[in-house]
């Protein structure tokens, strides 16, 4: 008998994996890597800039190198990994640890999935519903400090020089609308979400000084009008929110609002076309069992067949973000 002797090792790295995420999370919360950005390399050092004991610095350093979130140098000097440098460092333009703590208040949920699993899905709107204005403006804090990062993504690579209105579908901070019209002066772009986050979405528009060119409507795009002449939809990271019914509907009443020529972008944390993976698009299809609504995971294939039943053609899928993310891109012909 050849090959690898199968053992439980990969099995218990699975169980194991929220020591990780708690990890990362207390790494993060306690200014670890900042500490390290500034200087700090020993866990002497990084204990007396975060405030716990050196014994406890060490573990928790050691976990973070284990996890190649931290390198050393030759001397031994505790440094961070170039994403943790990038991503991880408050006060940096690219932080994003808003974005990585976002998950944390479901972590006891989650810990009590199976229970969840056996209850019936039946909301559409799941943890949106009954969403407060101040409910709104903390989930927006942290999708708001990765979402312009995919905003600016966009911009890059879809040419909308000669578009005239966006309208950004569950655009939350408003994030896309924000940066398509810094980036092109003579757009004009409509946030549709909830009214809670149509709030926030107005904030973040003033403080970027676009209220000129953006606007935020509050209503559920699931079921309320769109607004007119738009020649863009976009419709980003809410894709598992949603049921295949409902997302293969908002498909195609946005077909319907589109003037002739107009094209629409979904955005999605898409499966492969197998249902193998990502991980990232599958559990966050799974998590929507603890929302109790009806979302889950789409394929790729999926995706295509919404748009094409809407009537839309030309319909091409394009990498947004590596394993995270596709654009599934249609357009409107006619006029």
């Amino acid at each position: 008998m050849s090959g690898k002797r199968v053992d439980t090792v990969r099995l218990q790295n699975l169980a194991m994996g929220f020591w990780q995420s708690a990890s990362l999370m207390s790494a993060i919360e306690l200014g670890l890597f900042t500490a390290v950005s500034k200087g700090a390399g020993t866990t002497a050092e990084i204990g007396a800039e975060t405030g716990i004991t050196e014994r406890n610095a060490d573990r928790l350093a050691t976990v973070c190198r284990a996890m190649d979130l931290l390198e050393t140098d030759d001397g031994g000097r505790y440094r961070n990994a170039p994403d943790v440098e990038r991503f991880l460092v408050e006060g940096e333009p690219g932080y994003a640890g808003p974005w990585m703590l976002f998950t944390k208040p479901r972590w006891e949920q989650f810990g009590n999935l199976t229970d969840f699993l056996r209850q019936p899905e039946e909301k559409i709107l799941g943890q949106y519903e009954g969403l407060t204005v101040e409910a709104a403006r903390k989930m927006h804090e942290a999708t708001y400090s990765i979402g312009m990062g995919a905003a600016r993504r966009f911009v890059r690579q879809v040419d909308l020089s000669e578009r005239q209105k966006i309208v950004d579908l569950g655009g939350g901070s408003g994030a896309y609308s924000i940066t398509a019209a810094k980036a092109h002066p003579h757009i004009e772009a409509v946030v549709f979400d909830l009214p809670p986050v149509a709030e926030v979405a107005r904030e973040y528009i003033a403080e970027h000084g676009v209220a000129d060119q953006v606007s935020a409507i509050g209503g559920d795009f699931t079921a309320d009008d769109f607004p007119e002449g738009c020649d863009v939809a976009i419709m980003a990271s809410n894709l598992p929110l949603y049921s295949r019914e409902i997302i293969g509907q908002v498909i195609q009443r946005s077909f319907d609002a589109l003037v002739p020529g107009g094209e629409m972008h979904l955005i999605g944390e898409t499966l492969r076309d197998d249902r193998s993976g990502p991980i990232g698009p599958a559990l966050w299809g799974l998590a929507e069992a603890i929302n109790g609504s009806t979302g889950m995971a789409h394929t790729e294939a999926d995706c295509i067949g919404y748009f094409e039943a809407a009537g839309f053609e030309d319909v091409t899928v394009h990498e947004f973000i590596a394993g995270t993310l596709s654009r599934i891109v249609g357009t409107k012909l006619g006029g």
